[in-house]
């Protein structure tokens, strides 16, 4: 079989899953792709995936859409801070896993301290374009319901880009098959470890 220059061996996926010795965080916007590309990273790395989203949603028993309408964005916010320290662990040598957290998670900045000092933090970047394209497909983005989503997607990312570009590592996530994009972050760990 002929080895494709973008992506690493199976060789080299599994040392580097060796080296890694704690979570993979990845954040970035809504519809950027976390939860699908944190999967397919996870399972190329032989580590479980988690959703941040999902999580909360278990932990509230609601949807976030219900948390939105029930309650209001900092409360939120707030119930997500607690459950991404849950799931990092504070920092708890060996929990490796792959963690895909919501768009605004990183944007807080005790989310992001945490995140910064216990993980290797991803930041998933996209074009406006590209993100309209991907949320489009669902209607569960309670943001994008208080006006034209080109506009609030163009708003939040300016809003949100200083916060993101603390991650560790910049990916670019455009629209192409997302295992690009894991073969993009597989190379990138490889670099910055």
């Amino acid at each position: 079989m002929e080895h494709d220059s973008t992506s690493l061996t199976p060789a080299e996926i599994t040392g580097l899953a060796n080296a890694i010795d704690r979570p993979l965080v990845l954040v970035g916007m809504m519809g950027v792709g976390k939860t699908t590309v944190g999967r397919k990273l996870a399972s190329m790395l032989g580590m479980p995936f988690v959703d941040a989203d999902e999580e909360i949603e278990r932990a509230a028993q609601m949807s976030i859409p219900e948390i939105f309408a029930t309650y209001d964005e900092a409360y939120f916010r707030s119930g997500e801070r607690r459950v991404i320290a849950r799931l990092v662990g504070h920092g708890r040598p060996g929990d490796r896993k792959v963690l895909a957290t919501g768009g605004g998670a990183f944007v807080d900045p005790a989310t992001r301290a945490l995140i910064l000092e216990c993980t290797i933090s991803i930041w998933l970047d996209s074009d406006v374009d590209t993100l309209l394209d991907r949320v489009g497909r669902k209607g569960n983005r309670p943001l994008l319901k208080q006006g034209n989503p080109r506009e609030i997607l163009t708003r939040l990312l300016d809003e949100r880009r200083s916060a993101y570009e603390q991650a560790a590592i910049h990916i670019t996530s455009m629209n192409q098959p997302h295992q690009m994009t894991v073969n993009s972050i597989l190379k990138a760990l490889q670099a910055w470890l």
